[in-house]
């Protein structure tokens, strides 16, 4: 019988369809991947976005991946399918799975999107490789999610908060309802969350050292969308008057981003800044000594230190406050203008600065100094001036964007790659450390991370590349011989540098200050766990009310040190009310403890919660704040406190006066007043 070819070649074709359709299948399948005990991200194959869900409610969907390479746009949208492959990870965030999509293309570069995944972790972390197969590419614009869909919660019950990218400019935090606005653009990390239910979503950058990035949350109702990237400069934010950096190589990543949902926000900003000092480890030394305590002479002696007032605060401190203390000393820090106590200027004679110093030893104190290493304060002199340390005069060291140079807040930003600048730097803290200064306070940080046109370094292209190179020489040149203390700088780049951080910049006295200053650490507090510590600044209290007084030493408490600025040469109602407070015992125990108290509510705009809570142990501490110019009444249930009910004790740290509680605390504060309270088990 002869064979039917016609069957036979029927068949085949029948067999070759069957598994074309099968691997088109195949190759459009969803793609499911775990996180934590209940978190799945969903890789739509077909449309090639990302949807992500917890405990079987989705968060956001349809985020794709889009980068800029060589001017052109381009979408993951732009590749017929990706590679998955996987891998087991265990580093210092836990162990888990590494997930990688492939998208490759003849016509466009080699994208690669990766997803850490943790069992142990409530987040995953996502970064974006772009690949130049051989040819340099260069970017700086990078988005690893883009216009992905919020779905958690309605659009009219979601706040969005404004995160400024640093502390500069009286810059507030601010929180907006989402319906209210078109959009919000947040430097380093987005927040979204519903502020009764406390549920939120949070995204944000790990690293700091190449990129400046953003999130963006955008009002489409009866949605929201947010994308996150990186590559961002914006004039208002980041100071920058130019573009973002553009990277070039033949590899170029992203910063890895953190991407979580949390049925209490506040948990989730607070393990975003755990991760981010796990994921960008401290370059500066470890600190193990305690909380540091003291005062700075910026708070009102100003420009007017000398030798002779600020020893009489020295004196003040040993003699008067001895118990002011957080372990065995507190520091005496000079703020800008010890350079009064230097005959003939940064290259003259340092020893009465040097006799300074040792005063401070000599009566148990431990004295600091101030600097601001990447500025230069006396550019309108003229470009031609020698630089202290090298033969490189300011105007070859000058931080150049475009026709012109960074200048902000009076100051010129010199260039942190410049060999002058970085001989400047080894010269000062040389001449500190042989005064034998034991703090300095670090300021102006922010032109350090200028984005400029050309760097002395042609390896460097970002602001953040160039703050990596200048703030680790500066370290290096410290060499673990000073308590690092940052003033004016960027959010989350600089803790890889800094033992304590100012949380927001030049507060002293009045009830409008408080509120300033706690509207940071409302919508920042987190950062008290990616530093050392977080600082309310200077604490005045000089010559205004009782009550502003101690609103103000208090949100010094609840931001996690205590730094005082009172003028104690001479007697007045500071001297008698730091006597009376500053050795409080309970007060400095919360001190020592040195972690920020946590906001109780987050929906205040521009302004910030009058609670704020905190557990020692098996100790609760509520601060309430009335920054109005009226009495008022609260009413605070323990629940929304956190606090199972039941029934307390109510003690004023500040009167010692308990009253009991059952399930509510009732207080009544006085216009522009606040207090602390202990809530102890009765």
């Amino acid at each position: 019988m002869k064979p039917n070819f016609f069957l036979f070649k029927k068949m085949f074709l029948s067999i070759l369809f069957v598994a074309f359709f099968f691997n088109s299948a195949l190759a459009q399948k969803d793609i499911k991947m775990t996180f934590g005990k209940n978190g799945i991200i969903t890789y739509d194959a077909k449309q090639k976005t990302i949807a992500v869900s917890q405990s079987g409610k989705t968060i956001f969907s349809d985020a794709k991946a889009s980068v800029i390479v060589n001017g052109k746009a381009i979408s993951v949208s732009d590749y017929s399918e990706a590679v998955l492959s996987k891998e087991t990870i265990n580093d210092n965030l836990g162990k888990g799975i590494k997930y990688t999509l492939t998208y490759t293309d003849k016509n466009n570069p080699t994208l690669i999107q990766n997803f850490y995944t943790y069992n142990n972790q409530s987040y995953f972390i996502t970064q974006i490789e772009i690949l130049g197969a051989g040819q340099q590419i260069a970017t700086n614009y990078i988005s690893p999610l883009d216009l992905g869909k919020i779905s958690f919660d309605k659009i009219e019950n979601l706040q969005t908060v404004f995160v400024p990218y640093d502390n500069d400019a009286f810059i507030s935090y601010n929180s907006k309802k989402l319906d209210a606005i078109s959009n919000n653009t947040s430097a380093e990390v987005g927040i979204l969350f519903n502020n009764t239910s406390r549920n939120g979503f949070i995204v944000g950058s790990l690293e700091h050292t190449v990129w400046k990035s953003a999130v963006k949350t955008t009002n489409k109702k009866p949605t929201a969308l947010f994308s996150a990237w990186a590559g961002y400069s914006e004039k208002e934010v980041t100071r920058d008057s130019i573009a973002h950096g553009i990277i070039k190589g033949n590899k170029v990543l992203s910063p890895k981003f953190f991407v979580g949902y949390y049925s209490d926000w506040r948990n989730g900003m607070e393990d975003y800044a755990k991760t981010n000092r796990i994921v960008e480890k401290p370059y500066v030394f470890e600190w193990d000594k305690p909380t540091p305590v003291g005062w700075n002479s910026w708070g009102v002696l100003m420009e007017k230190i000398n030798f002779e007032n600020t020893t009489k605060v020295a004196d003040f401190f040993a003699k008067e406050i001895p118990q002011f203390r957080v372990g065995n000393t507190a520091y005496i820090d000079l703020d800008s203008f010890w350079d009064n106590m230097v005959k003939g200027g940064f290259t003259g004679d340092f020893s009465k600065l040097k006799e300074f110093a040792d005063y401070c030893k000599s009566k148990g104190l431990e004295p600091g100094a101030y600097w601001a290493p990447f500025t230069d304060w006396g550019w309108k002199d003229g470009p031609n001036r020698k630089a202290e340390g090298s033969d490189y005069t300011f105007g070859e060291m000058w931080t150049k964007t475009g026709n012109t140079y960074f200048d902000f807040d009076g100051a010129r930003a010199i260039d942190p790659t410049h060999p002058g600048t970085l001989k400047r730097v080894d010269y000062v803290i040389n001449k500190l450390k042989a005064c034998g200064f034991k703090m300095i306070k670090i300021d102006f940080l922010g032109h350090a991370a200028a984005e400029s046109t050309s760097f002395y370094d042609k390896n460097v292209t970002t602001g953040m590349q160039a703050y990596k190179v200048g703030m680790e020489h500066l370290v290096n040149a410290l060499d673990g011989q000073m308590l690092i203390y940052a003033a004016i700088s960027p959010n989350m780049a600089t803790s890889r540098y800094a033992h304590v951080r100012r949380i927001a910049c030049d507060a002293w006295k009045t009830i409008e200050h408080t509120q300033y200053t706690l509207n940071s650490v409302n919508y920042g507090w987190w950062q008290t766990y990616s530093y050392d510590y977080i600082d309310a600044d200077h604490v005045v209290f000089a010559d205004v009310t009782e009550g502003e007084n101690r609103a103000r030493l208090i949100s010094a408490v609840i931001t996690g040190t205590l730094i005082t600025g009172d003028d104690y040469s001479k007697d007045g109602i500071w001297s008698v009310r730091a006597k009376e407070w500053l050795q409080n015992k309970e007060l400095l125990k919360i001190v020592s403890h040195g972690v920020a108290f946590r906001p109780v509510e987050g929906n205040t705009g521009k302004h910030t919660t009058e609670v704020f809570e905190q557990k020692i142990g098996n100790d609760w501490y509520i601060a309430v704040l009335n920054y109005g110019s009226t009495p008022k009444n609260y009413s605070l249930p323990l629940e929304r406190l956190g606090i199972k009910n039941g029934n307390y004790k109510l003690q004023n740290l500040f009167t010692n006066q308990n009253t009991n509680v059952k399930n509510n605390i009732n207080v009544s504060l006085g216009s522009k007043d606040a207090h602390l309270y202990k809530i102890i088990n009765r």
